[in-house]
């Protein structure tokens, strides 16, 4: 597999520290809101990554944190009068509504920045240790950006371009413009812990380097975040890790591209942002799931009405071939498993394969998959295909369905599934017994329901007419 590698900006071919096994980790979101789109992409970025890792073998240990203590939180607790712990404890709650709806799956770990206090101190200690920080008069602790000589390669800025927008504000503290917080000293009414240098609480950047070496160590195989995060905040977790510890934070960085809307840049100013609960209330959370990565990752993207609404088109098109497999081992014959479409779904795998090695290329894989599709419906049409003929189909079917995370919103069966069913065979019965009328007037009270009937060589299959 090749990775497009910020650092080198190139693909590389990814080799882990570690054979057969994988080091991940992406940012995770600060809770204080419901997550937006824009916030979903990552998420839904990287969960594929780690199931195509996992699907080819890989032990993957992804870890994805919650920023639980930052301005924004300790705002919004004074706003709703909450303490800061219950505002990041809601919006967790919110985050595991949004991410399951969008299938998610949990990463092996999930730490808060608050349970991490004791590693972000034992790094600051060892930066202050090495000189790479110092305690300003007022408790706060600083990294002397300067001292780092690689400072600025991940985003490729020269450190004289970052001095250039730098400013030391009014009542900081700071040696040097471009140095930046490892320990904020507490304002009056601000949660705090107590440490060697000021009741205060973490900066932002240190949060992501304690996690990281708490759960997947020194070097890590794999960063991952959205393009807004290369600078400052991946730019300073590079700086503070490796005069930490000495050794490369992270071998491959990957980042995703921005989100658009109506080819516009998403903010709240221009009345453009949506929530992911906003756009899943109106179509549902899978379509936002196709959405966000059905173009490559590192590309922009541009959302709109249009756009999900192609993506709905596109995952009927998928649940329509799996309601068709099933049907077909249901009716399907016993015998040998053709042997030319054998071929043709191994050759349908092995460009899926090559899709997503080659940088995680998302759009050609699931292309892949619709080829899949075509094909299995081809086998289906004459309705002479043998059980285990559809079972080779359904296999790889599954298979790159769930790498992709597609196919899994519309599982439950309906209350009145069962109701229609017995509809259905009572007009086979009928068209047996040449009883035309009574099997029209059941397909017309069926058709009344929305309930749309196709006979087949192998029987009667139905859908709903909002899913065809």
């Amino acid at each position: 597999m090749k990775i497009f590698n910020t650092m080198t900006r190139q693909k590389e071919e990814f080799i882990p520290i570690e054979e057969g096994k994988v080091r991940l980790y992406a940012c995770g979101p600060t809770v204080y809101n419901f997550i937006h789109i824009g916030n979903a992409r990552p998420l839904c970025v990287f969960d594929v990554l780690r199931r195509y890792l996992e699907w080819r073998g890989y032990e993957v240990n992804f870890v994805q944190n919650f920023t639980d203590i930052d301005d924004k939180i300790i705002r919004r607790a004074n706003e709703e009068g909450l303490t800061f712990e219950q505002v990041a404890q809601k919006y967790i709650e919110e985050f595991w509504t949004d991410a399951k709806g969008l299938g998610v799956r949990q990463a092996t770990t999930h730490p808060k920045a608050t349970e991490n206090i004791d590693m972000i101190q034992q790094i600051v200690t060892t930066l202050i240790g090495k000189g790479y920080a110092y305690v300003a008069a007022n408790g706060d602790v600083y990294f002397r950006t300067r001292k780092f000589d690689e400072y600025g390669k991940l985003s490729h800025q020269p450190i004289d371009d970052l001095e250039s927008g730098a400013r030391i504000a009014v009542g900081e503290v700071k040696e040097d413009p471009l140095d930046f917080a490892l320990w904020k000293a507490a304002k009056e009414g601000e949660p705090s812990w107590t440490s060697p240098w000021s009741d205060g609480r973490p900066g932002w950047h240190i949060e992501c380097s304690a996690m990281a070496r708490r759960y997947l160590g020194e070097t890590i195989d794999i960063h991952g975040g959205g393009q807004d995060l290369v600078f400052p905040h991946h730019e300073n977790e590079i700086a503070q890790s490796e005069c930490c510890n000495g050794v490369p934070f992270a071998r491959y960085w990957m980042h995703n591209g921005y989100i658009n809307v109506d080819n516009k840049k998403m903010s709240k100013s221009l009345g453009n942002f949506f929530t992911v609960r906003d756009v899943a209330n109106e179509f549902g959370y899978e379509p936002i799931r196709f959405f966000l990565i059905s173009s490559s990752y590192r590309s922009p993207i541009n959302y709109n009405v249009e756009i999900i609404q192609q993506g709905i088109g596109a995952l009927d098109r998928l649940y329509n071939c799996k309601n068709a497999m099933a049907f077909a081992l249901g009716n399907a014959a016993d015998g040998d498993a053709d042997e030319a479409f054998v071929a043709q779904v191994a050759a349908r795998r092995q460009q899926f394969i090559d899709a997503m090695d080659d940088d995680l290329n998302t759009a050609d894989g699931i292309a892949a998959l619709f080829e899949l599709v075509k094909d299995i419906n081809l086998m289906l049409a004459p309705g002479t295909a043998t059980k285990a003929t559809v079972e080779v189909g359904k296999a790889l079917f599954d298979e790159l369905t769930d790498v992709l995370g597609f196919c899994y919103a519309r599982e439950e069966k309906a209350e009145d599934d069962e109701e229609i069913e017995a509809l259905i065979a009572a007009r086979t019965a009928a068209r047996k017994e040449k009883n035309w009328a009574e099997a029209d007037r059941i397909r017309d009270e069926l058709n009344a329901r929305g309930i749309v009937l196709e006979d087949t060589p192998q029987g009667v299959k139905w859908h709903r007419a909002d899913k065809a």
